[in-house]
């Protein structure tokens, strides 16, 4: 195990050399072009922003009913829209997950609609289970979350839980690891971090040689 880990950290080593290296065989032109590149991804980012902004993105509102739901998904890319009824518990629950996330995902418009107000769609969703929440990407229902059991099937869930979820279907933007839990994923880091002091402290392989023979 301890070489594993000793290759593992090599080859990180190896692959930040050869990105330095990289950089420093650039010239001007290539430095400027980048920079050009970076300052032009930025604008189009900035310009995306205010448009989210401006079609409902950055909040977690209620919609009235079936067109305008339809209207929701035809101005906006991303969508999650949470199927409710008032009187389920689990319901609020949800909301004070996708409220946080409406505010930290504006690239995606987060709402909620009350099933009693869109029968047609409901049906046509086929969603029978309460709270139901619908992934829709490009005009399409990518995914359902159907009630909690994917997200540990238990009322405490986190809402980093919920985003990760989310995320597996694309819906919003993620910069962890799609297939590992956060959970998971936050104690292989503890011990990979655990992992490479041991390395880094561990005395010579010699020293630990007996030469009592």
């Amino acid at each position: 195990m301890d070489q594993l880990l000793q290759q593992v950290a090599t080859n990180m080593e190896k692959q930040l050399d050869s990105e330095l290296e990289r950089l420093e065989t650039m010239d001007t032109n290539d430095l400027e072009a980048i920079r050009q590149q970076r300052i032009a991804e930025m604008k189009k980012r900035a310009k995306s922003k205010q448009e989210w902004l401006a079609n409902g993105h950055g909040e977690y509102t209620e919609i009235d009913g079936e067109k305008e739901f339809f209207t929701v998904c035809n101005k906006s890319e991303n969508v999650v829209c949470h199927f409710y009824k008032s009187d389920t518990p689990r319901c609020k629950i949800v909301d004070m997950h996708l409220k946080l996330l409406a505010k930290k995902h504006i690239e995606t418009r987060f709402v909620k609609l009350d099933v009693e107000r869109a029968p047609f769609l409901t049906t046509r969703l086929k969603i029978r289970m309460i709270p139901t929440i619908g992934l829709v990407k490009d005009n399409k229902t990518k995914d359902f979350i159907i009630g909690f059991s994917d997200l540990g099937n238990r009322d405490d869930f986190t809402t980093e839980m919920l985003e990760w979820r989310i995320a597996r279907s694309e819906a919003i933007e993620y910069s962890g690891d799609l297939l590992v839990p956060p959970a998971e994923a936050r104690k292989q880091r503890i011990l990979n971090i655990q992992s490479k002091k041991t390395i880094r402290g561990r005395p010579d392989s010699d020293s630990d040689l007996d030469l009592s023979d």
